[in-house]
């Protein structure tokens, strides 16, 4: 499926990213939530989200801080202020610094908790875009705050993609466990 270009699409594509990435989730064992996240030895992998996420609940916060990012700027931009998407001091080119930040923010949060967290996110995400039309959502220029986009991007860049992005991830940590069991 490509990237969602309506409302109809947002939804389906959000809805079943969300429960593809929960059932691969429930299908992970105990080794594999118990066993550290480690992509040192992939030369592909050289983001720095690749050495950032630890573990499960690592990336389920990283989840729930962007939903909360989008959740914060709609609501801020819909009551007359003029908020950008990052927060100060951030921008797009030092984004990675407050992801890190909200690493750091979490690591006391239990994986129970950050598995709630962004149950309930993931469905204020929902709610809210449901508010807005197919027009609303999809079409450039309908508020200024936005900028030269779609505001139906940044619902789908913190849903469906952002899901896109934890399942790639869960399943690498998973061919890891495996490949090491399987030496």
């Amino acid at each position: 499926m490509g990237r969602p270009s309506t409302k109809a699409g947002l939804m389906l594509a959000a809805t079943d990213n969300y429960r593809k990435l929960n059932v691969l989730i429930s299908g992970m064992t105990e080794k594999e939530l118990l066993t550290e996240f480690d992509f040192e030895g992939d030369e592909k992998k050289k983001e720095a989200h690749w050495k950032r996420d630890k573990n499960l609940r690592d990336v389920m916060i990283h989840l729930y801080e962007w939903h909360r990012l989008l959740l914060n700027w709609v609501h801020a931009n819909q009551n007359g202020g003029r908020t950008p998407f990052l927060p100060l001091p951030y921008n797009w080119k030092t984004y990675g610094d407050m992801n890190v930040e909200f690493w750091k923010k979490h690591q006391s949060t239990s994986l129970e908790e950050a598995r709630r967290m962004v149950e309930g996110s993931h469905n204020e995400v929902l709610s809210l875009a449901e508010t807005f039309s197919n027009e609303e959502l999809f079409s450039k220029g309908i508020f200024d705050w936005v900028g030269g986009s779609a505001l139906g991007s940044y619902f789908v860049s913190g849903t469906s993609s952002h899901y896109d992005w934890a399942m790639k991830k869960l399943k690498a940590h998973i061919k890891n466990c495996r490949d090491i069991t399987d030496r």
